[in-house]
Protein backbone atom coordinates (compact mmCIF):
# COMPACT_ATOMS: atom_id res chain seq x y z
CA UNK A 1 0.00 0.00 0.00
CA UNK A 2 1.44 3.38 -0.79
CA UNK A 3 1.38 6.25 1.26
CA UNK A 4 -0.13 9.38 0.06
CA UNK A 5 0.43 13.23 1.68
CA UNK A 6 -1.04 16.16 0.38
CA UNK A 7 -0.69 18.70 3.34
CA UNK A 8 -0.58 22.68 3.88
CA UNK A 9 0.35 23.46 7.73
CA UNK A 10 1.49 27.11 8.25
CA UNK A 11 3.99 26.96 11.29
CA UNK A 12 4.98 30.63 11.30
CA UNK A 13 4.55 34.03 9.58
CA UNK A 14 7.72 32.89 7.58
CA UNK A 15 7.14 29.23 6.81
CA UNK A 16 4.73 27.46 5.57
CA UNK A 17 4.53 23.95 4.52
CA UNK A 18 2.96 22.74 1.59
CA UNK A 19 3.61 19.58 0.04
CA UNK A 20 2.08 16.51 -1.75
CA UNK A 21 3.50 13.02 -2.58
CA UNK A 22 3.31 9.83 -2.53
CA UNK A 23 5.69 6.91 -0.93
CA UNK A 24 5.52 3.53 -2.11
CA UNK A 25 6.60 -0.02 -0.02
CA UNK A 26 10.15 0.82 0.32
CA UNK A 27 12.34 3.53 1.62
CA UNK A 28 11.55 6.70 0.94
CA UNK A 29 14.57 9.48 1.66
CA UNK A 30 13.12 12.94 2.85
CA UNK A 31 16.15 14.93 2.60
CA UNK A 32 16.97 18.77 2.86
CA UNK A 33 18.94 21.47 4.92
CA UNK A 34 17.60 21.57 9.05
CA UNK A 35 14.93 23.76 8.71
CA UNK A 36 13.12 22.64 5.32
CA UNK A 37 10.51 20.72 6.66
CA UNK A 38 11.29 16.77 6.96
CA UNK A 39 9.84 16.39 10.65
CA UNK A 40 7.04 18.37 10.16
CA UNK A 41 5.84 15.78 7.26
CA UNK A 42 6.65 12.84 9.77
CA UNK A 43 4.81 14.66 12.92
CA UNK A 44 1.63 15.10 10.68
CA UNK A 45 1.53 11.51 9.39
CA UNK A 46 1.84 10.21 13.05
CA UNK A 47 -0.84 12.49 14.14
CA UNK A 48 1.34 14.76 16.10
CA UNK A 49 0.76 17.88 14.78
CA UNK A 50 -2.58 18.37 12.93
CA UNK A 51 -2.51 19.91 8.96
CA UNK A 52 -4.31 23.45 8.33
CA UNK A 53 -5.64 21.43 4.93
CA UNK A 54 -5.22 18.11 3.30
CA UNK A 55 -5.29 14.91 3.02
CA UNK A 56 -2.97 11.90 4.68
CA UNK A 57 -3.93 8.22 3.74
CA UNK A 58 -2.18 4.71 3.60
CA UNK A 59 -3.76 2.68 0.59
CA UNK A 60 -7.51 3.18 0.88
CA UNK A 61 -7.31 4.06 4.97
CA UNK A 62 -7.45 7.61 5.33
CA UNK A 63 -5.91 8.76 8.28
CA UNK A 64 -6.58 12.73 8.15
CA UNK A 65 -9.03 14.71 5.61
CA UNK A 66 -9.73 18.55 6.50
CA UNK A 67 -13.02 18.41 3.82
CA UNK A 68 -14.31 15.61 5.88
CA UNK A 69 -13.11 16.43 9.18
CA UNK A 70 -11.75 12.98 9.40
CA UNK A 71 -8.08 13.21 12.13
CA UNK A 72 -7.44 9.55 13.20
CA UNK A 73 -5.70 9.61 16.84
CA UNK A 74 -2.27 8.79 17.13
CA UNK A 75 -2.39 5.60 18.77
CA UNK A 76 -4.88 3.99 16.01
CA UNK A 77 -3.06 5.24 12.71
CA UNK A 78 -0.50 1.83 13.02
CA UNK A 79 2.57 4.02 12.48
CA UNK A 80 5.31 3.18 13.76
CA UNK A 81 7.82 6.37 14.61
CA UNK A 82 11.88 6.51 16.04
CA UNK A 83 12.76 9.61 16.68
CA UNK A 84 16.17 11.10 16.53
CA UNK A 85 16.81 10.95 20.33
CA UNK A 86 15.32 7.78 20.78
CA UNK A 87 13.05 7.88 23.75
CA UNK A 88 13.79 4.01 25.03
CA UNK A 89 12.47 3.59 28.82
CA UNK A 90 16.02 3.78 31.05
CA UNK A 91 13.66 1.72 33.66
CA UNK A 92 12.93 -1.39 31.29
CA UNK A 93 14.85 -4.05 29.74
CA UNK A 94 15.25 -4.47 26.00
CA UNK A 95 12.32 -7.34 26.15
CA UNK A 96 10.22 -4.95 27.99
CA UNK A 97 11.17 -2.10 25.79
CA UNK A 98 9.90 -4.40 23.03
CA UNK A 99 6.72 -5.73 24.79
CA UNK A 100 5.65 -2.34 25.38
CA UNK A 101 3.72 -1.72 22.29
CA UNK A 102 2.55 -5.50 21.71
CA UNK A 103 0.40 -5.70 25.63
CA UNK A 104 -3.11 -6.42 24.21
CA UNK A 105 -2.15 -9.60 22.50
CA UNK A 106 -1.79 -12.85 24.12
CA UNK A 107 1.77 -13.38 25.99
CA UNK A 108 2.38 -16.33 23.45
CA UNK A 109 2.29 -14.02 20.56
CA UNK A 110 4.55 -11.13 22.88
CA UNK A 111 7.83 -13.78 23.45
CA UNK A 112 7.64 -15.21 19.78
CA UNK A 113 7.03 -11.74 17.91
CA UNK A 114 9.90 -10.66 20.04
CA UNK A 115 12.05 -13.18 19.33
CA UNK A 116 11.81 -12.36 15.58
CA UNK A 117 12.31 -9.17 15.55
CA UNK A 118 15.08 -9.17 17.93
CA UNK A 119 17.01 -12.06 15.81
CA UNK A 120 16.36 -9.51 13.29
CA UNK A 121 18.08 -7.11 14.07
CA UNK A 122 20.68 -8.93 15.85
CA UNK A 123 19.97 -7.72 19.69
CA UNK A 124 18.60 -11.44 20.81
CA UNK A 125 21.31 -11.78 23.49
CA UNK A 126 20.74 -8.00 25.27
CA UNK A 127 17.34 -9.24 25.99
CA UNK A 128 17.52 -8.86 29.53
CA UNK A 129 19.63 -5.45 30.17
CA UNK A 130 18.77 -1.88 30.36
CA UNK A 131 19.56 0.69 27.75
CA UNK A 132 22.00 1.80 29.86
CA UNK A 133 24.12 -1.27 29.28
CA UNK A 134 23.83 -0.64 25.46
CA UNK A 135 26.47 0.98 23.11
CA UNK A 136 24.67 3.57 20.62
CA UNK A 137 24.11 1.18 17.77
CA UNK A 138 22.37 -1.64 19.69
CA UNK A 139 20.36 1.13 21.85
CA UNK A 140 19.23 2.09 17.88
CA UNK A 141 18.55 -1.13 17.09
CA UNK A 142 16.71 -1.34 19.88
CA UNK A 143 14.62 1.31 18.82
CA UNK A 144 14.02 0.18 15.55
CA UNK A 145 12.64 -3.11 17.07
CA UNK A 146 10.30 -1.38 19.20
CA UNK A 147 8.51 0.57 16.49
CA UNK A 148 8.77 -3.11 14.36
CA UNK A 149 6.97 -5.41 16.31
CA UNK A 150 4.12 -3.51 16.67
CA UNK A 151 3.60 -4.49 12.11
CA UNK A 152 3.44 -0.80 11.37
CA UNK A 153 1.72 -0.02 7.96
CA UNK A 154 4.55 2.74 7.76
CA UNK A 155 7.30 3.19 9.62
CA UNK A 156 9.07 6.52 10.22
CA UNK A 157 12.66 7.22 10.84
CA UNK A 158 13.90 10.83 11.84
CA UNK A 159 17.95 10.90 11.59
CA UNK A 160 17.89 7.46 13.76
CA UNK A 161 21.57 6.68 12.61
CA UNK A 162 23.20 10.49 13.01
CA UNK A 163 24.78 9.89 16.17
CA UNK A 164 26.61 6.76 14.92
CA UNK A 165 30.12 5.72 13.24
CA UNK A 166 29.79 4.75 9.34
CA UNK A 167 30.39 0.42 10.66
CA UNK A 168 27.44 0.94 13.02
CA UNK A 169 25.25 2.80 10.32
CA UNK A 170 26.39 0.54 7.47
CA UNK A 171 25.61 -2.70 9.79
CA UNK A 172 21.85 -1.16 10.70
CA UNK A 173 20.85 -0.12 7.34
CA UNK A 174 21.43 -3.48 6.38
CA UNK A 175 19.56 -4.80 9.11
CA UNK A 176 16.60 -2.42 8.18
CA UNK A 177 16.76 -3.00 4.39
CA UNK A 178 16.47 -6.85 4.67
CA UNK A 179 13.69 -6.39 7.34
CA UNK A 180 12.01 -4.35 4.74
CA UNK A 181 12.68 -6.86 1.79
CA UNK A 182 10.32 -8.82 3.49
CA UNK A 183 7.83 -6.70 4.96
CA UNK A 184 7.63 -4.34 2.33
CA UNK A 185 5.79 -1.25 4.33
CA UNK A 186 6.26 2.37 2.82
CA UNK A 187 8.94 3.62 5.14
CA UNK A 188 9.93 7.52 5.38
CA UNK A 189 13.74 8.52 6.03
CA UNK A 190 14.49 11.61 7.00
CA UNK A 191 18.19 12.74 6.65
CA UNK A 192 20.57 15.27 5.42
CA UNK A 193 23.51 12.61 5.04
CA UNK A 194 23.66 12.29 0.86
CA UNK A 195 25.15 8.71 2.06
CA UNK A 196 22.48 7.46 3.86
CA UNK A 197 20.37 8.19 0.75
CA UNK A 198 22.55 6.38 -1.40
CA UNK A 199 23.14 3.25 0.96
CA UNK A 200 19.53 3.00 1.67
CA UNK A 201 16.72 4.70 -0.23
CA UNK A 202 15.03 3.71 -3.09
CA UNK A 203 13.47 7.18 -3.44
CA UNK A 204 14.20 10.94 -2.42
CA UNK A 205 11.97 13.58 -1.77
CA UNK A 206 14.16 16.97 -1.66
CA UNK A 207 12.16 19.17 0.60
CA UNK A 208 13.49 22.97 0.53
CA UNK A 209 11.24 26.04 2.74
CA UNK A 210 8.98 23.75 3.24
CA UNK A 211 8.26 22.59 -0.83
CA UNK A 212 8.66 19.71 -2.69
CA UNK A 213 11.77 20.64 -4.99
CA UNK A 214 12.83 17.32 -6.84
CA UNK A 215 11.45 14.04 -6.74
CA UNK A 216 13.22 10.57 -8.03
CA UNK A 217 15.89 8.13 -7.47
CA UNK A 218 18.98 8.81 -5.58
CA UNK A 219 20.94 8.45 -8.65
CA UNK A 220 18.11 10.88 -10.52
CA UNK A 221 18.60 13.61 -7.85
CA UNK A 222 21.83 13.98 -6.27
CA UNK A 223 23.84 12.94 -9.03
CA UNK A 224 22.43 15.60 -11.54
CA UNK A 225 21.32 17.94 -9.23
CA UNK A 226 18.89 20.76 -11.12
CA UNK A 227 20.40 24.05 -8.98
CA UNK A 228 23.16 24.96 -6.62
CA UNK A 229 21.80 24.70 -3.33
CA UNK A 230 20.72 20.69 -4.33
CA UNK A 231 24.29 20.40 -4.95
CA UNK A 232 26.01 21.46 -2.00
CA UNK A 233 23.47 19.24 0.21
CA UNK A 234 24.41 16.08 -2.32
CA UNK A 235 27.81 16.66 -1.39
CA UNK A 236 29.28 18.48 -3.99
CA UNK A 237 32.07 20.90 -2.33
CA UNK A 238 32.74 22.89 -5.25
CA UNK A 239 30.23 24.66 -6.96
CA UNK A 240 31.61 27.52 -9.63
CA UNK A 241 30.05 29.68 -11.86
CA UNK A 242 31.23 29.35 -15.61
CA UNK A 243 30.08 30.37 -19.23
CA UNK A 244 29.17 27.75 -22.00
CA UNK A 245 31.95 28.24 -24.50
CA UNK A 246 31.43 25.45 -26.84
CA UNK A 247 28.79 22.57 -27.39
CA UNK A 248 30.07 19.80 -29.28
CA UNK A 249 27.13 17.30 -29.90
CA UNK A 250 29.62 14.63 -31.83
CA UNK A 251 31.18 13.98 -28.54
CA UNK A 252 28.93 14.94 -26.15
CA UNK A 253 30.88 17.19 -24.09
CA UNK A 254 30.88 20.94 -23.37
CA UNK A 255 33.75 23.15 -23.24
CA UNK A 256 33.00 26.03 -20.47
CA UNK A 257 34.86 28.87 -18.73
CA UNK A 258 35.12 29.43 -15.46
CA UNK A 259 33.93 32.84 -14.63
CA UNK A 260 36.71 35.42 -13.64
CA UNK A 261 39.47 33.28 -15.35
CA UNK A 262 41.13 31.89 -18.13
CA UNK A 263 40.64 28.76 -16.70
CA UNK A 264 38.43 26.13 -18.80
CA UNK A 265 36.85 22.72 -18.47
CA UNK A 266 35.21 20.24 -20.63
CA UNK A 267 31.86 19.06 -18.67
CA UNK A 268 29.29 16.52 -20.04
CA UNK A 269 26.35 17.71 -22.85
CA UNK A 270 23.85 19.86 -20.88
CA UNK A 271 21.40 22.61 -21.48
CA UNK A 272 22.63 25.52 -22.18
CA UNK A 273 23.48 27.41 -25.10
CA UNK A 274 27.43 29.30 -26.22
CA UNK A 275 27.53 31.81 -24.25
CA UNK A 276 24.84 31.06 -21.86
CA UNK A 277 25.94 30.96 -17.64
CA UNK A 278 25.89 27.70 -16.01
CA UNK A 279 27.46 26.54 -12.64
CA UNK A 280 29.57 23.38 -12.01
CA UNK A 281 29.07 20.67 -9.28
CA UNK A 282 32.36 18.28 -8.71
CA UNK A 283 33.12 16.50 -5.45
CA UNK A 284 36.33 16.98 -3.61
CA UNK A 285 36.57 13.40 -3.71
CA UNK A 286 36.48 13.27 -7.36
CA UNK A 287 39.36 15.43 -7.93
CA UNK A 288 43.21 13.92 -7.96
CA UNK A 289 46.09 15.99 -7.00
CA UNK A 290 49.63 15.54 -8.52
CA UNK A 291 52.63 17.09 -7.45
CA UNK A 292 54.46 16.90 -10.79
CA UNK A 293 52.36 17.74 -14.10
CA UNK A 294 50.63 14.34 -15.22
CA UNK A 295 50.76 12.68 -18.84
CA UNK A 296 49.08 10.25 -20.56
CA UNK A 297 46.22 10.56 -18.97
CA UNK A 298 42.35 9.71 -20.42
CA UNK A 299 40.64 12.63 -17.95
CA UNK A 300 40.23 15.81 -20.01
CA UNK A 301 41.06 18.25 -17.28
CA UNK A 302 44.49 19.13 -16.12
CA UNK A 303 44.93 22.45 -14.48
CA UNK A 304 48.07 23.83 -12.56
CA UNK A 305 47.57 25.53 -9.86
CA UNK A 306 48.73 26.29 -6.28
CA UNK A 307 48.20 24.77 -2.59
CA UNK A 308 46.85 27.49 -0.94
CA UNK A 309 45.84 25.39 2.65
CA UNK A 310 45.89 22.13 4.09
CA UNK A 311 43.91 21.24 6.82
CA UNK A 312 42.93 17.57 8.54
CA UNK A 313 39.39 16.57 9.34
CA UNK A 314 38.73 13.58 10.97
CA UNK A 315 40.81 10.95 8.77
CA UNK A 316 40.96 13.08 5.63
CA UNK A 317 42.50 16.09 4.44
CA UNK A 318 40.81 19.04 2.76
CA UNK A 319 43.01 20.68 0.35
CA UNK A 320 42.41 23.93 -1.26
CA UNK A 321 44.12 24.58 -4.95
CA UNK A 322 43.81 27.95 -6.35
CA UNK A 323 43.60 27.47 -10.46
CA UNK A 324 41.72 30.03 -11.98
CA UNK A 325 39.02 29.10 -8.97
CA UNK A 326 39.52 27.66 -5.62
CA UNK A 327 39.12 23.98 -5.08
CA UNK A 328 38.35 21.96 -2.83
CA UNK A 329 40.52 18.19 -3.09
CA UNK A 330 39.97 15.30 -0.54
CA UNK A 331 43.01 13.46 0.32
CA UNK A 332 44.10 10.78 2.42
CA UNK A 333 47.17 11.89 5.18
CA UNK A 334 48.78 8.59 3.50
CA UNK A 335 48.57 10.98 0.36
CA UNK A 336 49.88 13.86 1.47
CA UNK A 337 53.19 12.88 3.20
CA UNK A 338 53.90 10.93 0.35
CA UNK A 339 53.41 13.50 -2.08
CA UNK A 340 55.01 15.62 0.31
CA UNK A 341 52.58 18.70 -0.11
CA UNK A 342 52.87 22.18 1.63
CA UNK A 343 51.35 25.11 1.53
CA UNK A 344 52.43 27.60 -1.43
CA UNK A 345 53.50 24.71 -3.54
CA UNK A 346 52.67 24.38 -7.05
CA UNK A 347 50.51 21.02 -7.93
CA UNK A 348 48.04 20.13 -10.65
CA UNK A 349 44.69 19.15 -10.77
CA UNK A 350 43.28 16.15 -12.71
CA UNK A 351 39.26 15.82 -13.44
CA UNK A 352 37.92 13.34 -15.55
CA UNK A 353 34.75 15.21 -17.87
CA UNK A 354 31.87 13.20 -16.40
CA UNK A 355 32.99 14.33 -12.37
CA UNK A 356 30.94 16.97 -13.95
CA UNK A 357 27.49 17.99 -13.10
CA UNK A 358 25.14 20.74 -14.37
CA UNK A 359 23.66 22.58 -11.66
CA UNK A 360 21.60 25.61 -12.43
Amino acid sequence: MNLSVAIRRRLSAQFELDVAFSAAPGVTALFGASGSGKTTVLRAVAGLLRPDAGSISIGERVLFDSFSARDVATPKRDVGYVFQHLALFPHLTVEENLMFGIRRRSATDHRSEIRAVAQSFHIDHLLARRPAALSGGERQRTALARSLVTHPTVLLLDEPLSALDLPAQSQIIDDLRAWNAAHQIPILYVTHSHREVFSLADRVIVLDGGRVVATGTPYEVLEMPEHAGLAQLAGFENILAATVLERRLDTGTMHCRLDGSDTELEVPLSHGAAGSSMRIAIRAGDILLAAECPRGLSARNVLAGQLTSLTRDGTTVVARVDAGAVFVVHLTPSATDMLGLTVGRRVWLVIKTYSCRSAA
